[in-house]
């Protein structure tokens, strides 16, 4: 992110969403990686994370994400690699009794974009499950969105784990979370199929 708060691409070859911002995130609890392919568990090859450009990967997830809490909640994301995760999540609607951002929808916004970078770290036919997040919140925030950039500090076969620096429109530092996720070799049952992510809409 340079300093005019612009998502610029990752030396993987990162794409970047439209101006829009439309694309939101997976349900957080279970994303799934994309059938074009993330780079394998455990490999960093330097690749993009799936053959189709970031902007398929992050319309793929949008599409599948219909009815799940991160649509309801407001958030985007807007440039998806294995390495690296950005996304967007509105205060209003979001808040606790107090007019304050809710220290859970903090969580909520770090599990989706942890969980969407650990799904195409995981690599084609496979899903990632989060398994324990921990969350630090350092100021309140009030109006506005607040941006989640997820960082990948390990990639393996079994597990991906995710810290997430969440920040206020001032670029102020309100959350400090850490996911750890489970990568899995099946789909449970009732769960979109890999290939679902960077297909086509239908």
């Amino acid at each position: 992110m340079d300093r005019d708060g612009e998502m610029r691409p990752d030396q993987d070859g990162a794409g970047r969403a439209s101006q829009d911002g439309a694309a939101q995130a997976d349900e957080s609890g279970a994303a799934r990686a994309g059938q074009d392919g993330a780079t394998p568990a455990g490999q960093d090859s330097g690749r993009p994370a799936g053959q189709g450009s970031g902007t398929q990967i992050i319309e793929g997830f949008a599409r599948l994400s219909e009815g799940t809490l991160p649509r309801r909640m407001g958030i985007t994301v807007t440039a998806a690699t294995a390495e690296r995760v950005t996304g967007t999540m509105p205060v209003e609607g979001n808040i606790q009794p107090y007019g304050l951002l809710h220290g859970g929808a903090s969580c909520v916004l770090a599990e989706s974009l942890g969980s969407l970078g650990a799904a195409l770290h995981a690599g084609p036919g496979r899903f990632a499950v989060g398994i324990e997040i921990s969350a630090t919140h350092h100021r309140a925030a009030t109006t506005g969105l607040v941006t989640g950039v997820a960082t990948r500090v390990h990639g393996g076969r079994t597990t991906a784990t995710y810290e997430i620096a969440i920040s206020d429109d001032r670029g102020r530092r309100i959350c400090s979370a850490r996911l750890t996720c489970l990568l899995r070799d099946q789909v449970p049952p009732g769960g979109h199929d890999p290939g679902d992510v960077t297909a086509a809409g239908g």
